[in-house]
């Protein structure tokens, strides 16, 4: 007898999930959808492997220094790191890098996977993830960005969300540059302080304005008890930053509104973009009209409001909103979220704001960095988890219409007995019916309470004495179920026989078919 203190203990790791059929079932239904998207839009499906050198993951590692910090590492028979892709980005810069000759440019490509972070599991954090994206390489106008921006509006309204209850969000990196070089925070020797204020303005949303001011200056500790250095900005430069990232600091109006002399407040305007002049930015009398960065994000901001207009996407669908930063370094203009504005039942029925389910952006730099020439690029990622629980959650993601098998039940488990079964479930298979044929050890009632637990509509019985007469038994398991929660005692239900009948044989595909088109119909009428 097996020694049980020895026994090894089932746990699963932290920041780890286990999927069930449901959720898998309604992440691939959610995953056609985009992907129709995808290809509407001429983008060819592609992938690559889970596993990258570190290097070709490069300086936008979290740590450098540290290859196991941030992504999963680890040393080849050569003695090379390797790290489990933390994004599908870099892998796809890495595969346009290498094949860069044969590959039509530009390159429109989408892929799906999972993707890996070593950090610290929380609410909503995990350690693996699975990522939707799509990608133009060889497009250096704003053009392919603003296509980008449409096409995931079009995803969302194709998943069943509804104009009001999503929102496109854009911003440039360019022009958060240009307020960070007007506040001193310039030039290369100032990268990783540039680094540490991108990510935190990015948890604006989950930690609100004090959270980030605290992140922007000295750090912030978190409900655990963990301190997370901050980017080391003065009082003044923190103000000017979280002035400038108010919701109020940025609005887009048609062309022929707008009135440069009727509030002068607005100091910066291109096109149809207002950029207010925050108080603090004037006070310390920094000029963002003068910074050529800052310029160029605005002028590139309004060529994007222009083109999505042209194509009939108005304000309620794609916005301009200088609090989106994206937290990746390797952004070098545009940036984008789609956000979900409705508020949705999470798993504990709380109503919550679910906010951004995908996001992306320009990175001209990232496929350079193997080819040593400007390679521009644009793309943008869905988070499949985190938009597949707001899709159920909103009732967008059904997968009830998945029938459970029906199950042949095995009365006599000789070899004789056991391919009459067998011809059984290879006839309904034949007649695209899902189903099996039980093989456990256990009896009648055993069999009947599996498939119940397999939620199966129907179950098919034939012992010796049906075998005798070439009948079999077919039981309505939905109907008996229903009709035994109105039967009140025993002899009822053995006078009633419920919702089961005998048929020969021959007919038994037939009559599955009658009862599963009946249980049908009775699912659409709400039954």
């Amino acid at each position: 007898m097996a020694d049980k203190s020895e026994k090894m203990k089932a746990r699963l790791p932290r920041g780890l999930v286990d999927r069930g059929a449901d959720d898998i079932r309604a992440v691939e239904k959610m995953m056609a959808t985009i992907r129709s998207v995808y290809e509407l839009y001429g983008f060819e499906p592609v992938d690559q492997p889970l596993i990258e050198y570190t290097d070709a993951l490069g300086k936008f590692l979290p740590d450098q220094d540290r290859p196991n910090e941030g992504v999963f590492s680890f040393q080849d028979d050569d003695d090379q790191w390797l790290s489990l892709r933390y994004d599908l980005t870099a892998p796809m810069a890495r595969f346009v890098a290498e094949n860069f000759e044969r590959l039509p440019k530009p390159y429109r490509s989408y892929r799906s996977g999972w993707v890996f972070r070593n950090e610290k599991p929380g609410p909503g954090r995990f350690r693996q993830f699975m990522q939707f994206d799509a990608d133009t390489v060889g497009t250096p106008g704003v053009a392919a960005d603003a296509e980008m921006a449409m096409m995931m509006a079009d995803v969302m309204e194709a998943l069943g969300i509804k104009r009001g209850d999503y929102v496109i969000r854009i911003n440039n990196r360019k022009v958060l540059d240009g307020v960070l070089e007007a506040i001193g925070l310039g030039g290369d020797e100032n990268a990783g302080r540039r680094l540490q204020v991108l990510r935190a303005i990015d948890k604006l949303d989950k930690l609100g304005v004090e959270g980030v001011r605290l992140l922007l200056g000295a750090g912030r500790k978190d409900e655990s008890g963990d301190f997370t250095k901050g980017a080391g900005l003065g009082a003044g430069e923190i103000d000017v930053v979280l002035e400038f990232l108010a919701p109020d600091s940025a609005a887009i109006i048609p062309s022929a509104m707008v009135q440069p002399r009727e509030n002068p407040a607005l100091a910066n305007m291109k096109g149809g973009i207002l950029w207010r002049q925050p108080a603090t930015l004037v006070h310390n009398e920094i000029n963002l009209s003068e910074n050529a960065r800052f310029q160029e994000g605005v002028s590139e901001l309004d060529q994007i409001r222009l083109l999505v207009e042209s194509a009939g996407y108005g304000s309620d669908r794609i916005k301009i909103d200088p609090s989106v930063v994206r937290g990746l370094e390797y952004y070098t203009g545009p940036v984008y979220e789609a956000e979900l504005l409705a508020e949705i039942p999470n798993e504990d029925g709380q109503i919550v704001r679910f906010g951004s389910v995908g996001g992306g952006g320009r990175y001209d730099g990232l496929v350079s960095r193997f080819r040593g020439e400007p390679v521009p690029a644009t793309g943008f990622s869905i988070g499949v988890s985190r938009l597949m629980t707001a899709l159920k959650n909103l009732g967008k993601l059904d997968t009830s219409d998945v029938i459970a098998p029906v199950v042949v039940l095995t009365m006599d488990k000789d070899t004789e007995s056991l391919g009459r079964y067998q011809k059984m479930v290879a006839a309904l298979r034949a007649a695209g019916i899902r189903s099996e044929m039980y093989l456990g050890g256990a009896g009648m009632k055993a069999q009947l309470k599996y498939a119940d637990r397999r939620g199966s509509p129907v179950a098919i019985i034939q012992g010796g004495d049906e075998r005798a007469k070439g009948e079999v038994q077919i039981k309505d398991l939905i109907e008996g179920a229903r009709m035994s929660a109105e039967i009140a005692d025993n002899a009822e239900w053995r006078a009633a026989r419920p919702a089961q009948v005998t048929v020969a044989e021959s007919d038994l595909v037939g009559e599955v078919k009658k009862i599963l088109a009946a249980q049908a119909e009775e699912r659409a009428r709400g039954k």
